[in-house]
């Protein structure tokens, strides 16, 4: 499908200084290193093209959610491991605004790259402020404004919004690929077309599962929402935690999905788990019971789908030309508990004439580190979670529509 805005390769941006609002808000370790340098990586494609095109790169972007300016939460660190992927140079100035940031730039050669300090140690950030995209803009003199931050652009914040009001913004070839990938797969999927929703909670995606009973072929309900939907059910899901206040919610999807499927074929369309993992706590060592739903203690704790569910879900995609999948099927965490999340994993990865589309956020993470090659065993790994999710329900996202329109 045609991007429906302006990109890095529509204008005229050779030897320009351009300013990429990257999503870096990569995890840390204990020791605050960087576990997981996925999105970093997944933004090299733009860097090295706006290099290639002799730019003059200043990035912006956030990292956790500081309470002012905590070191712990410094973009230092990212700036090291962009500089050694990049094998290049990388410039980090302790600072977002002001003249230091004007000097740093200023210095900068024709073809470089500079990192500014995390934007939110200002709280206007997250407000929209308008003065503080213009102190941006002004600080940094960048004749462009490329949006690659994908995960972040469901937000309308001073780096996503307001600042495409002084700059001219195009979208970088990472936000590019995101927009298009998921939209063509909701909009036209080649079919049999499976949705597979995990996750805690029904609350945080009920516009998206709204979304797949009107488009998907089959939708594939597991981790802690499935206990929601069980108990919706009338059957005892334990100790496991319930989103109680989701009844009218879950009448309005059944009441769909009986639209769709016919009246007694409800199960066939939206399924839900025949067994579950258990166990009586939750912590490193809990051992995994597998027992059938009828056999759930009220002390048991639901954590992931059982054995025969497993192989429920596994044919269920085995058809599958298109699957999306958002959430994981149990308490990923712990390994007893990641089988589900496993399996469908590898039932993916080996299907290669399926479109196998990850949702970010802890999905993203679980099969990057289970595939062990960089997600490459799937057809995309999506570097952004909440973004992810409100593009497949249709939403309009604020840093995307912010940017300037594609001709025609």
């Amino acid at each position: 499908m045609t991007f429906f805005k302006l990109t890095i390769r529509d204008i005229p941006i050779e030897n320009h200084t351009v300013l990429v609002r990257a999503d870096y808000n990569v995890p840390l370790n204990d020791k605050g290193a960087i576990s997981d340098d996925l999105r970093i990586r997944a933004s090299l494609s733009t860097l090295e093209y706006l290099l290639d095109h002799h730019c003059k790169i200043v990035i912006i972007s956030h990292l956790g959610r500081p309470d002012g300016k905590q070191k712990k939460y410094s973009l230092e660190p990212v700036a090291d491991r962009l500089a050694k992927l990049l094998k290049r140079d990388v410039r980090f100035v302790p600072d977002t605004i002001g003249d230091r940031v004007y000097q740093a730039v200023k210095r900068a050669p024709g073809t470089s790259i500079t990192m500014l300090e995390n934007l939110r140690f200002y709280p206007e950030e997250e407000a929209d402020d308008f003065d503080f995209a213009a102190k941006i803009a002004k600080s940094t003199g960048a004749r462009y404004f490329v949006q690659d931050g994908f995960g972040v652009v469901h937000r309308a914040h001073a780096s996503t919004h307001a600042i495409t009001m002084y700059i001219p913004g195009v979208a970088g070839l990472l936000l590019e690929k995101e927009y298009t990938t998921i939209t063509e797969a909701m909009d036209s999927p080649k079919r049999p077309f499976v949705a597979v929703m995990g996750g805690a909670k029904v609350s945080d995606k009920i516009a998206v599962i709204e979304r797949f009973v009107q488009i998907a072929d089959k939708i594939i309900i597991g981790g802690a929402m499935a206990n929601t939907f069980l108990a919706h059910k009338g059957i005892s899901v334990g100790a496991s935690k319930v989103e109680a206040d989701q009844k009218t919610v879950l009448n309005h999807i059944y009441a769909k999905d009986r639209e769709k499927v016919g009246e007694g074929h409800e199960d066939d369309f939206i399924i839900l788990p025949t067994d579950v993992a258990v166990a009586d706590k939750i912590e490193p060592n809990a051992k995994r019971r597998v027992v059938a739903l009828p056999d759930i203690t009220s002390g048991d704790i639901v954590l992931d789908i059982g054995d025969k569910t497993i192989e429920r879900v596994v044919d269920a995609i085995k058809p599958a030309r298109t699957v999306i999948w958002n959430g994981t099927l149990g308490y990923a965490e712990i390994p007893a508990f990641a089988h589900g999340s496993a399996r469908l994993a590898l039932a993916l990865a080996s299907q290669p004439n399926t479109t196998s589309i990850i949702g970010g956020g802890d999905t993203a993470d679980f099969v990057i580190k289970w595939d062990g090659n960089d997600g490459a065993s799937f057809t995309h790994v999506s570097t952004g979670g909440g973004a992810s999710l409100e593009l497949m329900a249709g939403e309009h996202l604020p840093g995307v529509e912010s940017l300037l329109d594609a001709h025609g």
